[in-house]
């Protein structure tokens, strides 16, 4: 079983918020879907670290601000650490291609994007009123991680929309 830390990086743009979205080396994909960043968390990493870690190995951006205040506790007895958080949501699949359980952060970032990062390339920053109707719209553009939690996303978080 895989677990991973994802970010849904978000930013201002001139039609309000908008989202990076980033396609993934797949050769074992029939063609490239949209995903957001993220991955899998190392043996005894922090999920925080390892949001950090993995939106800097794929996009270049360096995560500055976990929206929301995120609420972390971490405690140190002895030998033991232990994190405990809130993140935006958590996902398991239940069928499908891999087993994986994860957590996804709202965040900002700053910083430049790469041409190509670890195994991802072609950024784009999306509106989200044109990320909603392409969720709608093409839902096959997306990967099923990203389409499940982008749907997610959408239907709890409110923007003003022009």
């Amino acid at each position: 079983m895989y677990v991973n830390s994802r970010a849904i990086l978000e930013r201002e743009g001139a039609k309000g918020v908008e989202v990076l979205l980033q396609i993934r080396d797949r050769p074992y994909e029939s063609r490239p879907r949209l995903e957001l960043p993220g991955g899998q968390i190392e043996a005894f990493e922090s999920i925080i670290d390892a949001l950090v870690r993995e939106v800097r190995e794929e996009t270049g951006l360096t995560v500055t601000e976990i929206i929301d205040d995120t609420k972390r506790t971490v405690m140190t007895d002895g030998d033991i650490t232990v994190e405990c958080l809130q993140p935006f949501c958590a996902y398991q699949t239940m069928k499908g291609p891999v087993d994986s359980i994860g957590f996804y952060f709202r965040c900002r970032a700053t910083g430049e994007l790469l041409e190509r990062g670890d195994g991802a390339y072609g950024y784009r920053w999306v509106p989200v009123q044109t990320l909603a109707a392409q969720v709608t719209d093409e839902p096959d553009a997306f990967d099923w991680l990203a389409r499940a939690v982008l749907q997610h996303y959408l239907s709890l978080v409110r923007f003003d929309l022009p």
